[in-house]
């Protein structure tokens, strides 16, 4: 398992990708309506707090089994983002 540090800085270079590129399509898309794209960075940050408190959680039971969770959990939530942007 890579350390607590890395785990940290992967959620937030993920989710500050994803607000990069929300924003990149906002600007290259002057004409649609930017509450959609707003949407989505407003996910984004709501799921980088989620992430965050999960991994400073402090009594878990199996540590190796809980981040790995939190691993899981944000390559789906990245998916899911990734996959909005480019519907828009």
């Amino acid at each position: 398992m890579a350390s607590i540090r890395l785990l940290k800085r992967d959620v937030n270079y993920v989710m500050g990708d994803i607000i990069e590129a929300a924003y990149i399509h906002q600007l290259a898309n002057p004409k649609q309506d930017p509450k959609k794209t707003e949407a989505i960075v407003d996910e984004a940050i709501t799921s980088f707090d989620t992430l965050m408190a999960k991994i400073n959680q402090k009594q878990v039971e199996n540590n190796k089994k809980h981040f790995k969770s939190i691993e899981k959990e944000l390559e789906t939530k990245a998916q899911e983002l990734v996959a909005k942007i480019n519907e828009l």
